[in-house]
């Protein structure tokens, strides 16, 4: 796969880059050149490898996914001037 000029332009438009017309063939060589890098990446045969987070094995930490209301909600709003059952209460601003 390789880009042209057009898609260069594009590519800078949707990114929000300026993009002078003298820099227009530069960057197509660049992109072309990852793409390629990114196809040759494609040929390597990774059948049976495992996914992995680092090169040492380890098991990523895990904490229990239990809600709650994190025990202080009486501190959170103590210093709020209105409140009505551990609500912030503010003024009505839409009729």
């Amino acid at each position: 796969m390789s880009v042209d000029a057009h898609t260069v332009r594009q590519i800078a438009h949707l990114a929000r880059i300026a993009v002078a017309d003298d820099e227009v063939e530069r960057l197509q060589g660049e992109i072309n050149a990852v793409l390629a890098f990114v196809e040759q990446l494609q040929e390597v045969n990774v059948d049976g490898v495992e996914p992995m987070t680092s090169v040492t094995p380890m098991k990523l930490k895990q904490r229990g996914d239990v809600v709650t209301d994190g025990g202080i909600a009486d501190d959170i709003v103590k210093n709020a001037p209105a409140t009505e059952d551990n609500f912030f209460l503010v003024p009505k601003v839409v009729e």
